[in-house]
């Protein structure tokens, strides 16, 4: 059996000692917004999107070195999100991986800054020949991320709809509503991750395809485990504020269905997903592996 929490914690500590030498600081007080930055990438977490880029990469023979600026590109946009999403305009919230929020540690402006700054850097470094010898394939891997994590249909339309949707009509239908939020918020970085392996891959369409459908199941699943861990969770591991979202009246599978039939949606994705990659066969025992962890993991 592949032990898949070893592998991602590896993983996550090769990771770890490669982000700081993305953060050379400025000199002068302007370095403070840099600091920022660094803090809140540096932070703690699973690494779950970095390793989806590699893992998916090595489908295709790509090593560690190979993904790695997509990887961190891919990371510094993950945590601009968070930030942002925890100022106290949107989730208000003071924990982040068991640590004081951006805008706790620093300040609000501050945060907001560095929310920007990691932004703005994840594409100066996905523009670097660093990330790919050909520039066909950086300005694919900038435009998919652009559109992952745009306002349009991305991440940025997902989190508008989370902070609205208790705000919505009642006739809404709100499985089709959930599930179209869960796919956009978590889901388009998630598949943004599988999609960029199979761009530095050079993947066909098939393959791609597959990714894809890989990448929606444990996206959704995803964030269908983390509305589980918001109820039943353990603060300390989970390392963040519980019970947010009934505080806040949001819609979530769990509200919508409760507890067990949450459970079961998740299951039945993370079986679709596994099934997706049975065109990779043995190499994709990884990811696999992966999707299991997803909704077995407390935090």
């Amino acid at each position: 059996m592949t032990d898949i929490k070893s592998i991602l914690a590896a993983y996550s500590e090769r990771f770890n000692q490669q982000l700081p030498h993305f953060f050379t600081l400025p000199d002068g007080p302007e370095s403070r917004v840099a600091e920022a930055m660094r803090y809140s990438v540096m932070n703690g977490g699973k690494r779950l999107r970095p390793y989806l880029v590699y893992e998916t990469g090595r489908l295709f023979n790509l090593g560690f070195e190979e993904t790695l600026h997509t990887a961190a590109a891919l990371e510094m946009l993950h945590s601009y999100s968070l930030i942002h999403d925890d100022l106290p305009a949107m989730d208000n919230d003071d924990l982040r991986r068991g640590k004081p929020t951006c805008h706790k540690q620093y300040d609000e402006a501050t945060a907001i800054l560095a929310g920007d700054g990691l932004l703005t850097y994840a594409f100066e470094v996905l523009s670097s020949p660093k990330t790919a010898a050909d520039t066909s394939v950086r300005c694919e891997l900038i435009s998919a991320l652009a559109k992952g994590a745009g306002a349009f249909d991305g991440m940025i339309a997902g989190q508008m709809l989370d902070l609205y949707a208790e705000k919505l009509p009642a006739d809404t239908d709100g499985e089709k509503l959930i599930k179209h939020i869960e796919e956009m918020k978590t889901g388009r970085l998630i598949s943004y991750a599988c999609e960029a392996g199979a761009i530095l891959g050079g993947a066909d369409t098939q393959q791609r395809q597959a990714l894809a459908a890989y990448a929606r199941g444990i996206g959704i699943a995803f964030q269908i485990a983390d509305d589980i861990l918001d109820v039943e969770g353990e603060q300390e591991l989970v390392g963040k504020t519980l019970n947010k979202d009934v505080n806040q009246g949001k819609v979530t599978f769990v509200t919508l269905y409760g507890l067990e039939n949450a459970r079961q949606i998740a299951k039945q994705l993370i079986e679709q997903a596994k099934e997706a990659l049975s065109i990779f066969g043995s190499k994709a025992e990884n990811l696999k592996a992966l999707a299991q962890y997803i909704i077995d993991r407390n935090y």
